[in-house]
């Protein structure tokens, strides 16, 4: 007996696909590969469609990190307990902000490469620049205290990340580790005098004093 014919497919129509399907595809090729690497062609690719259907979802790669930005946010970016104390505010929020983009690395690379940001994520700016207001900054000068946390805390977990990368990718002592390890004691003594715990040391977690000190400075040069 014939079997019955499969459906014919219209030619040159790509599926039907969702925002959410294209939300998922893009974290996954950022967490996986990099940002560099999410582009519309290869997002196209992976979920089996064309660019022109993705732009039925978004209107170029800057929108898709916007959303990716306010994807990662809504997830992981909780609203934390505020204290009475502004101070203590100002330290709270920026340590949850540090402690929810601490292990996604990409996220920052997104936001301290360009001028995107997080809707969803202001917030947590506004929490800062206002309990630094009240701590006795004028506006203008919360503003700059705020960009200076901002510019501290996205460096340090910068800095983590790359040298994560590099002890993942190659377990060879790394080129610092060989300077330090021949430093001259007569040229530079204070650090051949701690050469030998120089890694270990500045492996430490040291955000939370950092941006305490960072916080207390800014309010006494208020």
């Amino acid at each position: 007996m014939p079997q019955p014919s499969a459906p014919r497919r219209t030619p040159g129509r790509p599926p039907r696909i969702s925002l959410d399907q294209v939300v998922v595809t893009a974290r996954r090729i950022v967490a996986e590969e990099g940002v560099d690497r999410l582009t519309m062609r290869r997002l196209a690719t992976e979920v089996g469609s064309t660019p022109m259907a993705l732009y039925h979802h978004v209107r170029g790669r800057e929108e898709l990190l916007v959303l990716l930005l306010d994807d990662y946010v809504a997830r992981e970016l909780h609203r934390p307990d505020l204290p009475a104390d502004p101070r203590e505010r100002v330290l709270v929020c920026t340590t949850a902000i540090h402690r929810a983009l601490a292990d996604c690395p990409w996220i920052v690379e997104v936001l301290t490469a360009d001028d995107l940001m997080s809707a969803s994520a202001l917030w947590f700016v506004e929490q800062i620049v206002d309990g630094l207001t009240e701590c006795g900054l004028t506006p203008e000068r919360a503003v700059r205290g705020y960009r200076a946390i901002w510019y501290y805390t996205a460096g340090e977990m910068l800095v983590r990340a790359a040298a994560a990368r590099r002890r993942t990718d190659d377990d060879r002592a790394t080129y610092r580790e060989r300077v330090f390890a021949e430093l001259d004691p007569d040229e530079l003594p204070r650090l051949a005098q701690v050469a030998d715990r120089w890694a270990a040391l500045t492996a430490e977690n040291t955000y939370p004093d950092g941006l305490r000190a960072l916080v207390d400075g800014l309010l006494a040069a208020g």
